[in-house]
């Protein structure tokens, strides 16, 4: 009798334990594509990949950047959706994916940014280029300084089009970054990348995204091919909480593409959410030493998103790392260590987000008499801390 309690008990801690895990990653599913990757767009975190950092060839992707440049403009003034362009004979002759200019046609900003998002258009693209920067290669160096901001490390840029070029390459990593940057920094103008056709003159031309019309939760972004590069395309689709960016690079048609990519986007959707912990989960205290005040609070530097296996959202915990001791004075925003967001499964704690912490509010330095007396204070704490995590201090 004593020994079937002693079973029974042991398998209730084994069953208890076992539910305060989370359950493991889901497996990524069966891509049929040279690189792929998947994210959520809200929280930034990749939910599966395969070599999403090789260096490959992005075709036409390479227009996300030259929107993204075109959109930064208007926001900031230095170009209006109803100025003109003037079309050269390097763009009326590119070839390719056209919107039909031609040099006694002037355009004006607002239908090149329709003819590029929707049409493809590599004529639209030299002619922004050239007027926005004054030749497409100076378009370029400020395409890859845009990159290096964005944290694009795979990418450099050549041309506004897309055209091969020997250093002209980008990742599946970098395409899906850039495309939730779109959406992110410009959520109006995003709405473009949804446009299922657009007329210009007499010329309507479909987009190439099939997934507008075959996927109701897609609103985006940008197919792209050439013989080197293959069949590539950025998706993006929005459900509740999630906004998820795909990408996929190196396919072996249009239609493969489009099926790869919704396989990619219902495999998020069905295996993921994305929650936003409330602000009490994420704000720490820590001690200030030197200053007017002994503590300070930390809150995040931007709102937090989450994206977890379904099922997971309550074996999330937050874990406070920063440089110890803080020493006053302290400036409000100013950077003080990451909060981790920590998942525990039957494999161990894997960290999936990290969030910069600010301080709330000033802390001034303190007098003579008050910065000595906390000189005791460190010391003494320094006495305490174990040898091991002398210098940082860590939530455990």
């Amino acid at each position: 009798m004593v020994v079937r309690m002693f079973i029974a008990a042991l398998m209730c801690l084994l069953l208890v334990n076992t539910q305060a895990m989370a359950s493991a990653w889901p497996k990524s599913p069966n891509v049929k594509a040279k690189s792929w990757l998947l994210l959520d767009a809200r929280s930034g975190q990749v939910l599966v990949e395969h070599n999403a950092h090789e260096k490959l060839p992005p075709a036409s992707l390479t227009k996300m950047m030259t929107l993204y440049l075109a959109f930064e403009d208007i926001k900031l003034g230095r170009l209006t959706l109803d100025e003109t362009v003037n079309v050269s004979k390097k763009a009326w002759k590119i070839g390719g994916s056209t919107m039909f200019l031609e040099p006694r046609l002037h355009p004006k900003i607002g239908e090149l940014l329709h003819g590029i998002a929707t049409l493809s258009g590599n004529d639209a693209c030299i002619a922004l280029a050239e007027h926005v920067a004054g030749s497409e290669a100076a378009f370029a160096e400020r395409m890859n300084e845009k990159a290096a901001e964005l944290g694009m490390l795979d990418s450099h840029f050549e041309n506004a089009t897309g055209f091969p070029g020997k250093n002209h390459y980008s990742s599946a990593h970098d395409m899906a970054l850039l495309g939730a940057a779109l959406w992110r920094d410009f959520p109006k103008q995003y709405e473009i990348f949804s446009e299922r056709s657009y007329t210009y003159r007499e010329h309507t031309q479909p987009n190439r995204n099939r997934l507008l019309w075959s996927y109701p939760a897609a609103d985006g972004i940008k197919t792209g091919h050439t013989q080197e590069a293959g069949y590539c395309l950025v998706a993006s689709a929005a459900k509740e909480r999630s906004r998820l960016v795909s990408a996929v690079f190196g396919t072996d048609s249009d239609r493969q593409r489009s099926s790869q990519s919704r396989v990619l986007l219902q495999f998020g959707f069905r295996n993921f959410v994305t929650i936003r912990p409330t602000e009490r989960d994420i704000r720490r205290q820590v001690e200030v030493f030197q200053g007017t005040e002994d503590h300070v609070w930390l809150l995040p530097a931007a709102p937090v998103w989450i994206t977890v296996p379904k099922g997971d959202e309550k074996h999330i915990s937050f874990r406070l790392s920063y440089p110890a001791p803080v020493i006053a004075p302290v400036k409000k925003d100013q950077k003080i260590g990451v909060i981790e967001a920590v998942l525990k499964d039957r494999k161990g704690e894997h960290v999936i987000a990290s969030i910069d912490m600010q301080a709330r509010r000033d802390v001034a330095q303190a007098s003579w008499l008050g910065r000595k007396w906390d000189m005791l204070r460190m010391w003494w704490a320094a006495e305490e801390e174990s040898a091991g995590n002398e210098g940082t201090a860590s939530e455990k």
